[in-house]
């Protein structure tokens, strides 16, 4: 989340109905690709830093990977003769999705990279789901505060504290923008959470996954004809391969897991991917990167991760404040 997206769609509103206990062999295949979806997606954020260090600018970078997704996802929503909705005001719900979901937060993160690790990357966006219950208190009439959830909150946020440092020295220097930046991102997708669950009603996935990707690639072009040059682009072969492996996997196959699994087993642990990114971007930047793994890195992971399981624990508490909310599906990041 990712670029995920975070592709970039948060679960629809409307879900399958839940089906039955599916077969050993299938209950396999699909953790097997729960995996891999978290592989896809927490391997983003190496391929993001790979790109950036090897010449490409942030929009031409974010351009082409979208552009290779949207085709993926074009093909299959063309062969599998998918409805495409009516024309009206969803269309202005998926451009709005298109921009907090994907052109924002896909910017803020490759540009972030320039400057910080990739596995400090993957840490901070997996506390998405908490800021999409934050936000949601405030947002959803029907979203439930309980005690766990403010606890988790607090060791999540603490997490984020510890992990980023916040050095005041730093901050007055400018050299914490990358962190900011990233932390930006996680609001920019848990909103684009919250903001689906208010608005996008009524649609088969595939089509807000689709529109988002075309939409965050119609504003992040412009943008990147703006201010760079694509046309002018010299790939070398490892930027060449990042781009491939993000537009592929991390914008496009990977979206087709996640609806797999989301029609299998529901929002809520489908969600769950976002404990598997941290994991694997502290031991691929550490691995491919030589990227440092301190005490520091381990305590504040651990206590995002913590506060994400505690957020979406289903414990039977009372609600932590008078007001009453319904249960908010944690969106994870697509990078």
């Amino acid at each position: 989340m990712t670029d995920t997206a975070q592709p970039t769609t948060a679960p629809p509103t409307t879900l399958p109905p839940t089906s039955a206990p599916a077969a050993p062999s299938t209950a396999r295949i699909d953790l097997g690709l729960f995996a891999l979806l978290g592989f896809f997606w927490g391997s983003s954020y190496l391929f993001i830093k790979i790109g950036v260090e090897d010449g490409l600018t942030p929009f031409t970078l974010i351009t082409f990977r979208l552009l290779i997704g949207f085709l993926l996802l074009l093909t299959v929503v063309l062969v599998a003769r998918e409805r495409i909705p009516p024309f009206g005001r969803i269309y202005g719900h998926l451009f709005v999705m298109g921009a907090i979901n994907i052109a924002v937060p896909f910017s803020l993160i490759t540009w972030a990279e320039q400057s910080v690790d990739s596995s400090v990357a993957a840490i901070l966006n997996a506390a998405v789901p908490l800021f999409v219950l934050l936000i949601a208190a405030v947002f959803l009439k029907d979203e439930r505060l309980t005690a766990n959830r403010v606890l988790g909150l607090v060791a999540g946020f603490v997490g984020v504290v510890v992990l980023v440092g916040f050095d005041p020295s730093d901050l007055a220097s400018g050299n914490l923008a990358g962190e900011i930046a990233l932390i930006g991102s996680t609001i920019s997708y848990a909103c684009g959470a919250v903001y689906a669950r208010r608005n996008i009603h009524g649609l088969r996935p595939m089509i807000p996954a689709i529109f988002q990707v075309g939409f965050g690639l119609l504003i992040v072009s412009v943008l990147a004809f703006a201010f760079e040059n694509p046309l002018a682009t010299q790939f070398t072969p490892a930027s060449l391969f990042a781009v491939i492996w993000l537009g592929l996997l991390g914008s496009g196959l990977a979206y087709l897991v996640f609806f797999r699994l989301l029609g299998r087993w529901g929002a809520t642990r489908t969600s769950m991917v976002a404990y598997l990114l941290p994991l694997y971007g502290i031991v691929l930047g550490a691995l491919v990167r030589n990227e440092p793994i301190d005490a520091t890195m381990i305590l504040g992971t651990a206590l995002i991760v913590g506060g994400v399981a505690l957020v979406n624990a289903n414990l039977a508490s009372r609600p932590a404040f008078t007001r009453r909310s319904a249960r908010v599906e944690s969106a994870k990041p697509r990078v």
